[in-house]
């Protein structure tokens, strides 16, 4: 009988890291609830609810003729005002001139002046009435103070809204170009990481150079990049977790606030594995095992101890050595040690086919 036709691979001595997956949300950088400045009815609506605005937008108008109003009479109290003043100051300095002379008494000078000073006073209190003024007929166009997405319009044209302490939110903006993702740590994950980051082994949650991948749950692997920029300063004591959060670029937008996202760390320095395809472990009751090929080309059974996925393959932490030729294929047909093989070699699996499961 011809001896059982097999593919094999040499294993893999590679340089991996090792990342752990956590689940997270979507949040936006910037959040904003819009409300009014100044109290009035809408007289407009702006933007169009869901698409994109830009900060100085225009969102909502609210009636500003009573504003105006009060605009106009600011301005006629601060020309009264100032023509007060230019006639006190004029009083006062003649009456310099005169005491000087001993024309009036000191006590007539002093009251100029000091009247003068009131004078001016005042017309600078109706500036700062003008300046409210002006600012109040501004505040009537409400503005977006960011870019981003709009949310619905809260409230809509002919409603009245107020600028008190609980104002009416118009509407919601999220930035967009930008966005967070929020995950927690366990506490042990924590300080495994805070010793490796203390050996140097790993860079640090708070120096915004530790990567992580990001995927959504529609999509295949971790397709999206960004770094941790943010780690609490206390664990939580009911859960026992840390809270940490990545920033990522969405110039594309696909990245919506709200939603879940499934993230993985970097949780290790670059070390040396040995990796092998998971399709050539089989499993004996409780332990783990694969066929090998040795020198005489005869199938040799080998207990291994594997670890994670790394580099889409599997880490084998004892059991087998560098060099060793794993049968990947065909070992359903391998069924006793010693059982000679027509062995294949073939290269293992390419990474790059797992690497984006993984």
């Amino acid at each position: 009988m011809a001896p059982p036709s097999v593919s094999v691979a040499q294993v893999a001595l590679q340089d991996v890291r090792l990342w752990d997956d956590y689940n997270g949300r979507i949040n936006a950088v910037e959040t904003v609830k819009l409300r009014p400045r100044v109290s009035g009815y809408i007289e407009r609506v702006t933007f169009t609810e869901g698409k994109e605005v830009h900060k100085g937008d225009v969102l909502f108008v609210i009636d500003a003729r009573s504003y105006r109003t009060v605009l106009a009479q600011a301005k006629a109290q601060l020309a009264r005002a100032r023509a007060h003043a230019s006639q006190s100051a004029s009083e006062a300095k003649r009456a310099q001139v005169l005491v000087a002379q001993r024309a009036v008494s000191t006590e007539m000078y002093e009251q100029r002046r000091t009247a003068a000073a009131v004078a001016q006073t005042d017309a600078q209190a109706a500036e700062a009435a003008v300046s409210a003024a002006l600012l109040n007929v501004e505040w009537t166009q409400v503005r977006a103070p960011i870019s981003g997405l709009a949310g619905r319009a809260e409230v809509t044209a002919g409603n009245l809204v107020s600028a008190d302490d609980a104002g009416s939110v118009l509407t919601t903006l999220v930035s967009q170009d930008k966005v967070h993702v929020y995950f927690n740590a366990d506490e042990s994950a924590f300080l495994h990481y805070a010793q490796m980051t203390r050996n140097g082994r790993r860079g640090s949650e708070q120096d915004g150079k530790l990567p992580v991948q990001v995927g959504l749950s529609d999509e295949d692997g971790f397709p999206h990049r960004g770094t941790v920029d943010f780690l609490d300063n206390q664990v939580d004591s009911n859960t026992g977790t840390i809270r940490m959060r990545a920033v990522l670029d969405n110039k594309d937008g696909a990245l919506t606030p709200g939603l879940f996202a499934r993230v993985r760390l970097l949780g290790s320095g670059q070390f040396d594995a040995l990796l092998i395809n998971d399709k050539a472990v089989l499993t004996d009751q409780d332990r783990k095992y694969v066929w090998i090929v040795d020198e005489n080309g005869k199938a040799q059974r080998h207990d291994v101890k594997l670890g994670r996925k790394a580099n889409g393959l599997r880490i084998v932490e004892s059991g087998l050595v560098p060099g060793d030729k794993v049968i990947v294929d065909g070992v359903d047909k391998v069924y006793m040690p010693g059982l000679p093989v027509d062995a294949k070699a073939v290269p293992m699996q390419p990474i790059a086919a797992n690497v984006a499961k993984n």
